[in-house]
């Protein structure tokens, strides 16, 4: 069985990030309670150009995407692994891989929202460099929310 694990970069119209995203979809529905709606509406992925799925071996076990939201300025979006995979950076590992893109696509800053809830998702940025910072819009006045910035280094 071949479990090396390979990262594609691609866009939302790939049917492998789609149906990872529908899982997280589904996930983050019961999280989100009756907050999903307002959620929902900021995490559609018609127009993500900047997605990367993970594999091991053949099968599709995590994803991420991001968006440029201003003239240097990326949020990452989508971030997914699913379940029998966590704990063996596969988020990080995807994390790394949509850094590294926006640096060659010129961005110098990321940005990113998550829920207080999700501890294994907040300790996984704060463990890559991300800090805290106040919450941006639409995110603002969410008390569920967390968001996190990092600057990235250029090489």
């Amino acid at each position: 069985m071949n479990n090396a694990v390979n990262l594609k970069r691609t866009n939302s119209k790939d049917e492998d990030f789609v149906a990872l995203v529908q899982e997280l979809d589904k996930y983050l529905s019961g999280i989100n309670g009756d907050q999903d709606d307002f959620f929902s509406q900021f995490n559609t992925i018609d127009a993500l150009q900047n997605v990367v799925v993970c594999y091991v071996g053949i099968t599709p076990v995590g994803c991420g995407a991001f968006k440029a939201i201003a003239n240097k300025t990326v949020e990452i979006k989508r971030m997914y692994v699913k379940p029998t995979y966590r704990g063996k950076h596969i988020a990080t590992l995807v994390l790394k891989e949509l850094e590294k893109w926006a640096g060659e696509e010129q961005f110098d800053t990321v940005i990113l929202e998550t829920s207080k809830t999700m501890q294994p998702a907040v300790n996984l940025y704060q463990k890559n460099g991300y800090n805290i910072i106040a919450n941006y819009e639409p995110y603002k006045d969410v008390l569920s929310s967390i968001c996190f910035k990092k600057e990235l280094i250029s090489l």
